[in-house]
């Protein structure tokens, strides 16, 4: 557990649900004590707690005074079991709202989720991924959400095989974010996320009406279908805004990529730059700084997500928010509808985002509204 990313808590959590949802604690069957658990994972009891009360709010345990605590026993029909294949768990910050969201949806519905996760080492995390789809496989679980593989070589290949193998398996799918194929080719799968395209145009749109004339997209490479289509709407909104002679430009050279950065700036010289999502702002602010370019001064910045961390940065970023919770309680209701439906034809259901604008664009709040 020493390598495990996630806070200790959602590690007891997740044990937890794990052990619960495969029947090795049964309901009714009393789990370990809290000093078992502090012991097991080198944790305090307020910690153990913590993730004890998160699991009470799932309903799927009961703690009795005095006595311990309890699996819940059902009180009506077993509910699904389904698994969690998010290969970008602990990395990728919007994933940990979207389980919230489905947790509190799933326990509201009588069912639960076996959670996994999968390595930061990008050979081990490819492997993973196949073996946590089979492991799920095994506990023949109701429906799989599987976000797939980004920032891999091998990402479509992987990808491909899980839903090749779940399908022959004869498990429901549910695609969370972003599909397995580049946009704009599309799976046959239901997914559940966002407009990418229409994130891209308007965030795009934001720096074009402050004045921006030079931009530039900024992604790291072997990124998700989602930033593909993220592109597509930066375009447009260039393209929409083609009376302005505004240029735009791709840099697929990633964030961090100090020399590459340094080159863009003194040759294209950008004075807006759209990045792919906000951990991708986030680098780059701090190439930016080494660097000695003022942002927004000398160049503006937006992102897309609205993650935990996107206010806090030495630049408050302007960025797009991303409803994580309602995206997890949909992704629910989206699987419960196709195991009920299996006939249906395939779908995406994109909810709604809302632009959060802060300093990084060098535009004032009060100037959005007047």
């Amino acid at each position: 557990m020493s390598d495990d990313p996630k806070p200790k808590y959602q590690q007891i959590v997740a044990f937890l649900n794990s052990a619960i949802a495969s029947g090795e604690y049964q309901p009714g069957q009393k789990l370990p004590s809290e000093a078992d658990l502090v012991e097991r994972f080198s944790t305090s009891r307020l910690t153990v707690q913590r993730a004890l009360k998160e699991l009470q709010h799932q309903n799927l345990i009961e703690r009795r005074a005095g006595s311990g605590t309890y699996v819940r026993r059902s009180e009506s029909p077993a509910g699904h079991v389904f698994g969690l294949l998010i290969p970008g768990l602990g990395e990728t910050e919007i994933f940990e709202p979207i389980c919230q969201g489905m947790a509190r949806a799933a326990s509201a519905r009588n069912s639960s989720l076996m959670w996994g996760d999968t390595a930061h080492n990008t050979q081990d995390k490819e492997k993973q991924t196949r073996e946590l789809c089979e492991y799920y496989i095994a506990r023949k679980v109701s429906g799989i959400f599987f976000a797939p593989l980004e920032l891999t070589p091998g990402k479509d290949e992987v990808n491909q095989w899980v839903v090749e193998t779940l399908s022959n398996a004869g498990i429901p799918v549910v695609l969370l974010d972003r599909c397995i194929y580049r946009y704009p080719r599309r799976s046959g799968f239901d997914l559940v996320g966002i407009d990418n395209r229409r994130a891209g145009f308007l965030v795009t749109e934001h720096l074009l009406r402050h004045g921006c004339r030079s931009l530039m997209f900024v992604a790291k490479p072997n990124s998700a279908p989602t930033v593909d289509a993220r592109i597509q709407g930066f375009r447009d909104a260039l393209e929409a805004f083609a009376p302005t002679a505004a240029t735009g430009q791709i840099h697929m050279r990633g964030p961090n990529d100090i020399e590459s950065i340094r080159g863009m700036v003194s040759t294209i010289a950008p004075d807006g730059i759209v990045c792919a999502n906000d951990i991708t702002a986030a680098h780059l602010m701090q190439t930016f700084q080494a660097l000695g370019i003022a942002v927004p001064k000398q160049i503006r910045m937006v992102g897309i997500d609205d993650v935990k961390y996107a206010g806090l940065l030495g630049v408050p970023l302007t960025t797009l928010h991303q409803p994580c919770l309602e995206i997890g309680e949909m992704a629910i209701s989206t699987m419960l509808e196709r195991i009920a439906n299996p006939e249906l034809a395939t779908r995406d259901i994109l909810l709604d985002c809302k632009l959060v604008i802060r300093r990084s664009c060098g535009s004032h709040p009060r100037e959005e509204q007047s």
